[in-house]
């Protein structure tokens, strides 16, 4: 009975989420009430209010669920990378890319950014800073797998070299939400361009 009522609880938690993404970018996070994300998930207000007390908590559970998302598609990427490592990292970046609008639009991310960066010491912004390091240590792993199979220098301290893969990356996609007019196509050219820079460099 606890596992049915566990299974029960993740799917209305779900179904809140989905409801709250898609009023988000419909009618833009601020315009989106709390009501109407209820009336969505048809779920009562209560409800709604006993699993999120405010739109910001629902905002950042979007997030994770997209960042745990990625992550899990990250690691079949990282448990059978191709050989080339261009090719490894882009495979890893592009889950990234690829599914950053699947719940989010580009308005979306633009707000849960503002709110990581205007309160700093909120759980938000915590949360937020914690699901980047989970991306980074991807990428590190990433890093260190290459080195295993002899296709970057094993010298190179691989937490180094994630960490400047990953803030490349997460600085272009902070260019591509920014701007309207940027595909997905074009960010994961110039990235791939910039990633094969350091990947020259470090080869081994």
């Amino acid at each position: 009975m606890t596992g049915l009522r566990a299974r029960h609880k993740a799917d209305r938690t779900r179904r809140m989420q989905e409801a709250a993404a898609g009023l988000f970018r419909e009618a833009g996070y601020s315009a989106a009430r709390m009501e109407d994300i209820a009336a969505a998930a048809d779920v009562s207000v209560g409800t709604l209010y006993n699993y999120f007390e405010t739109k910001g908590d629902l905002l950042l559970a979007i997030v994770s669920m997209e960042v745990e998302e990625v992550l899990s598609e990250g690691s079949l990427v990282l448990a059978n990378p191709p050989a080339d490592p261009v090719e490894a990292l882009d495979a890893l970046i592009g889950r990234y890319f690829d599914h950053s609008l699947v719940y989010l639009s580009k308005a979306t991310w633009r707000t849960a950014m503002a709110l990581s960066i205007e309160a700093p010491d909120t759980p938000f912004s915590q949360r937020y800073t914690e699901l980047d390091r989970m991306l980074t240590e991807q990428v590190c792993d990433m890093i260190r797998a290459l080195q295993r199979r002899g296709k970057l220098r094993a010298d190179v301290a691989a937490a180094v070299v994630g960490e400047v893969v990953f803030n490349n990356l997460n600085q272009m996609f902070i260019e591509f939400v920014k701007s309207d007019s940027m595909d997905l196509d074009t960010l994961r050219t110039t990235v791939r361009r910039q990633t094969g820079l350091i990947v020259g460099a470090i080869a081994g």
